[in-house]
């Protein structure tokens, strides 16, 4: 499945329909962010059930901004609708391979417990 361009539009829909998303938050002058866009895609072609979308930061400010954005690329996992890494810069690609696998390891009924909890 190829990368999902996010929008203000389609961005809450995106979430609400996706057990695991990658957001890659970027922009077109962005050195690191063009080095690590190939990555991210052939990390999207090696995992169809996971839904990879790309923010850019020019086009998107608004949602730029609700995550805090202050450095690109920036790339955030969310499961479940519940944001489990947000790290600013590139991963190299065994790196990003090694968070999409704890990604889907984590325990969710785990995580909301805790997060009752507290």
């Amino acid at each position: 499945m190829p990368t999902v361009e996010l929008t203000k539009d389609n961005f809450d829909e995106v979430v609400t329909g996706s057990e695991i998303l990658l957001i890659d938050f970027w922009a077109a002058w962005c050195g690191p962010c063009r080095m690590f866009g190939p990555v991210y895609e052939k990390a999207a072609a090696r995992h169809p059930d996971i839904v990879f979308g790309k923010v850019d930061t020019e086009a998107q400010p608004e949602l730029a901004g609700a995550f805090r954005i202050s450095s690109i690329p920036t790339l955030m996992a969310v499961r479940d609708r519940t944001v489990l890494y947000a790290q600013p810069g590139a991963l190299p690609p065994q790196a990003l391979e090694d968070l999409i696998g704890r990604i889907r390891a984590v325990d969710m009924d785990d995580v909301r417990g805790k997060a009752e909890a507290s």
